[in-house]
């Protein structure tokens, strides 16, 4: 009986660490924790200021979206190969480089004076975010002292953070000069740098010691059923994510700090929902059944914009309300994946 009480006491004991420890960290997690925000936050800064840019730049709003394209297809097939380059020169020099990428694309673009230059250093900033988002995730799991589902859970704060943040900033910044907010990325990213290359260890755990990533193992790793189906989910997932991004600012009608604010509430219920809804609903209904109501959900919210595009309120709402549906699913998909 004694041995018995005890047991329990020790497992309660146990348990009440590991609820507490989400937030017991070693520096080195902070530090790029730090990072991913400020990473996630260049995302949602330039916002605010897309039709700024389709004005100052005389684009059109299709050149304008090319902002996106160029920095999501480079970064798409550069996430191919950062398995294969983290293995050879470790998570911190990868997460390094990343970061220098971004602040050296970002410092650029806030000096173009073509749509087609900006273009192009988006596509350079979508290589550093490649090798700064691929790896920032494994370097918080395998820093991390909680455990590989709070450890995503932490990693979901920092890009909802991120996200919410940035739009603010960004609207902020875009109401003194377009250029604001791509200059204002890269004094964050410089900062990043010095907090990373200062707190995480040089030791940073490549895996099994000197095993080597194949360029060949993400597509090896579509022989996964499962993880083909996610590959397939997030693809499409990511589309509508984009579209929503990349359109919503040019038929709301609203100046840089109206944009701002309106990405700011869709940013700040992703962070909320990211963190403490998605494990309850995980939990209560399971991960698949989670993730395709939110899914659906978006679809019929993303088929409202479409029908009442004209009408400013529904547009707005439905922008915010996303962000609760975005949110979810971003925590469902990395978590199942």
């Amino acid at each position: 009986m004694t041995s018995s009480l005890q047991h329990e006491a020790t497992a309660a004991s146990v348990h009440h660490s590991a609820q507490e420890s989400v937030l017991k960290q070693p520096r080195g997690v902070w530090a790029v924790f730090f990072a991913c925000i400020i990473a996630f936050m260049g995302l949602g800064l330039v916002d605010p200021i897309l039709p700024a840019i389709a004005q100052n730049l005389n684009a059109t709003e299709s050149e304008v979206t090319l902002l996106f394209t160029s920095y999501n297809a480079v970064m798409a097939v550069a996430m191919l190969i950062t398995g294969a380059v983290s293995s050879r020169i470790g998570i911190k020099w990868t997460l390094l480089t990343g970061v220098v990428f971004i602040a050296f694309f970002a410092g650029l673009s806030g000096f173009s004076n073509g749509i087609w230059t900006l273009v192009g250093l988006r596509a350079g900033w979508g290589l550093g975010n490649a090798l700064f988002v691929a790896t920032s995730l494994a370097a918080i799991v395998s820093l991390s002292k909680s455990g590989t589902a709070k450890a995503i859970i932490l990693y979901e704060a920092a890009i909802g953070l991120g996200i919410s943040v940035g739009p603010l900033l960004g609207g902020l910044l875009g109401g003194i000069s377009w250029r604001g907010p791509f200059l204002g990325v890269a004094t964050l990213m410089l900062i990043a740098f010095i907090a990373i290359n200062t707190l995480m260890p040089k030791s940073d755990g490549r895996r099994n010691g000197n095993s080597k990533t194949s360029l060949l193992d993400p597509f090896r790793a579509l022989r996964y059923r499962s993880l083909l189906v996610f590959g397939i989910t997030a693809a499409l997932y990511n589309f509508g994510f984009f579209s929503l991004l990349a359109y919503a600012p040019f038929v709301m009608d609203l100046n840089e700090h109206g944009l701002g604010l309106v990405f700011l509430g869709r940013g700040v219920l992703l962070a909320i929902t990211s963190v403490f809804m998605a494990p309850k609903l995980q939990q209560r209904f399971g991960t698949i059944k989670s993730m395709c109501s939110m899914l659906l959900m978006f679809a019929i919210v993303l088929l409202a914009m479409g029908i009442w595009t004209s009408t400013q309120w529904v547009v707005i709402a439905a922008v915010v309300f996303a962000g609760a549906l975005l949110g979810n699913n971003n925590t469902l998909i990395t978590t199942a994946s």
